[in-house]
């Protein structure tokens, strides 16, 4: 079995990448039959050389291999026929600007295999970089934090080597006695932790939080059981919020406030409330000044995110009487940071990361007959058709939604 590496073609440019050269080393250790070339990559973290070191041949073509291991989506025109690829495809939930892709991977009979997909017998996901998301969403939001009120002018995340440097540089900023609140409890919400428990922030329970005042920053990690409230009355949790979302309202509003900076890291799934709606950041009550909204839902259940940023133009201002984008230094503007590739900041550390989870799930799935069912789960199409558990595609790919 011979896997490729392909080159990251989607722009803006992507540097991060499935396997690094450490983490092929130790697939081929593992497994002899294996065999990876790397198809030559400029922008790649990781450079041709540091492939070259530990003896990964670097080409110009991924023709001889049989399976494709990419990060973004591959545009159509690089496509190649009767391959197995892997890569996040962005079409599962139906998305129309890459409805020509999945067809294309259909017309050219192109096994594909989704990350978001890649799950085990619980469907739980194995590999993903919500982590990173998680890590460069904090500091980029407490860099806003600093911009917003001229308190302290940290670097770009992505001038930046790692996440311990991310972590060097928060250590030398001072916050004031602001209250943070950080919705969601995965990947992405617990990444986000770190960072704020490397400053030593102190962490608080919702009651306190609540209605405590403190002479320092503290911040509170709440999850769906707690921004969320059943309409009847009766006590829910959050596994009764995820079977009947449409049962609940958002009880966010008791956090905005009394929160200076809030942090959304959340998963927000069809049916669910609106944490806040454009309604709610009118209210006089409404303290929210500086959003990092890590989740990015356009229009969504944050609503103040009406855009997604970049990691070139990160901040943006929202004006919550009008309802329009402004100068975030505004004195009415909500701050949002809302980059929605937050890991390509922090490309080597993402990848290492993500590599280790794919070479520890993914890779053994093809030299032990799939016997976890890793593969079948995560394959979309084959054969030029849609397999059985994505076949609900098959209007969105016809377009007769």
């Amino acid at each position: 079995m011979k896997f490729g590496i392909i080159r990251e073609r989607k722009n803006p440019p992507d540097r991060r990448v499935v396997l690094s050269p450490a983490e092929c080393q130790k697939v081929l250790d593992s497994f002899p039959e294996a065999q990876i070339e790397v198809e030559t990559s400029p922008i790649r973290v990781f450079s041709d050389e540091e492939y070259q070191e530990r003896n990964i041949p670097v080409t110009d073509s991924m023709e001889h291999c049989n399976v494709l291991l990419g990060v973004k989506e591959v545009p159509i025109e690089a496509l190649l026929p009767h391959k197995k690829y892997f890569f996040f495809s962005h079409t599962i939930k139906k998305q129309p600007y890459n409805r020509d892709l999945l067809r294309a991977v259909l017309e050219k009979n192109i096994e594909l295999y989704d990350h978001e997909v890649i799950t085990n017998t619980k469907e739980q996901r194995l590999v993903a970089f919500g982590r990173y998301a998680g890590i460069v969403g904090a500091y980029n939001g407490i860099r806003t934090y600093g911009l917003k009120f001229a308190l302290f002018n940290l670097p770009k995340a992505e001038n930046l080597e790692d996440q311990q440097a991310l972590i060097k540089a928060l250590k030398g900023i001072k916050l004031p006695a602001i209250k943070i609140v950080l919705t969601g409890k995965g990947r992405v919400g617990n990444g986000a932790r770190e960072m704020l428990d490397a400053m030593e922030i102190k962490r608080v329970n919702v009651s306190d939080y609540l209605n405590k005042t403190y002479q320092e920053p503290v911040y509170c990690q709440i999850d769906a059981s707690e921004y969320n409230k059943r309409k009847d009355g009766v006590r829910g949790n959050k596994a009764d919020f995820f079977q009947n979302p449409q049962e609940y309202q958002s009880n966010f509003f008791r956090f905005a406030k009394v929160t200076d900076f809030y942090i959304a890291g959340h998963f927000y799934g069809d049916g669910a409330p609106y944490l806040y709606t454009r309604e709610d950041a009118k209210h006089p009550d409404f303290n929210i000044k500086v959003v990092a909204d890590i989740s990015c839902d356009i229009d969504g259940p944050v609503a103040t995110t009406i855009r997604s940023s970049t990691i070139a133009d990160p901040v943006y201002g929202y004006d919550p009487i009008s309802e329009m984008e402004i100068d975030f230094m505004d004195s009415k503007a909500i701050a949002v940071m809302a980059v929605d590739n937050l890991p390509c900041e922090l490309p080597r550390d993402a990848s290492n990361g993500f590599g280790e989870a794919f070479s520890k799930y993914v890779i053994p799935a093809f030299f032990n007959g799939d016997e976890d069912g890793i593969l079948e789960r995560a394959r979309m199409t084959q054969n030029g058709k849609l397999t059985p558990r994505f076949t609900y595609l098959q209007e969105y790919v016809e377009g007769v939604e």
